[in-house]
């Protein structure tokens, strides 16, 4: 197979592989789908092919610093994902797309085997795993609670016990609102918990996040 084939097809195959990985968080309803780890497998993939070939006749070319620089880029973009809400979320999504573009990288310098092996380890990590992963442990979450005095709020926050992780009070007029950080069981629905909280008297649930 000449050069001029083998190229495109790495690019391509790195796109398609990536486009999977995509699917499997489009299904999940992830920000981060199919057209983004496609673009960023492709990407990575004609970031190496130029590194390899793009600079061969350059005296002293180090081609694994284009390599680092994708590394950081996609280290950079993962941070955005992550950091988009108040709390912390969306960690998966943002290491699915840096091994992502490692996928990429291998398939871009012609390790089709690698490339796929990680494909396929991606997937079942993230799909596979996925099942146990949402039952155990504890979540985050974000939650307003408002009431007439901090005295009430005070007491519902001690009905939460060791839940709470952190708070915040502020008056507002008439009312005291707190906002709530708390760690929950992952396995405890988003409607069961405000059901839970809606017990506590002489409290008003205003969000949860």
């Amino acid at each position: 197979m000449t050069l001029a084939l083998e190229l495109p097809i790495r690019m391509v195959a790195a796109g398609l592989l990536g486009a999977a990985i995509g699917y499997e968080r489009e299904l999940h309803g992830k920000g981060a789908g199919i057209r983004t780890h496609l673009l960023v497998g492709m990407g990575a993939a004609l970031f190496m092919i130029i590194s390899q070939y793009g600079f061969s006749g350059a005296d002293k070319f180090d081609a694994a610093r284009i390599a680092a620089g994708v590394v950081g880029g996609l280290g950079f973009m993962g941070s955005g994902i992550i950091m988009k809400n108040k709390h912390v979320s969306g960690l998966t999504t943002a290491a699915g797309l840096w091994v992502t573009g490692a996928m990429g990288l291998s398939i871009g310098c012609g390790l089709y085997e690698m490339g796929v092996l990680c494909t396929v380890m991606i997937l079942v990590c993230m799909a596979l795993l996925h099942f146990f992963t949402t039952r155990l442990g504890e979540r985050q979450v974000s939650i307003t609670l408002s009431g007439k005095d901090e005295k009430t709020i005070a007491t519902a926050l001690e009905s939460l016990g060791k839940q709470v992780n952190w708070f915040s009070l502020n008056r507002q007029g008439d009312t005291c609102k707190a906002e709530v950080n708390m760690l929950i069981k992952k396995k405890e629905s988003t409607l069961s918990l405000l059901e839970r909280l809606s017990e506590i008297p002489d409290v008003r649930v205003e969000t949860l996040d």
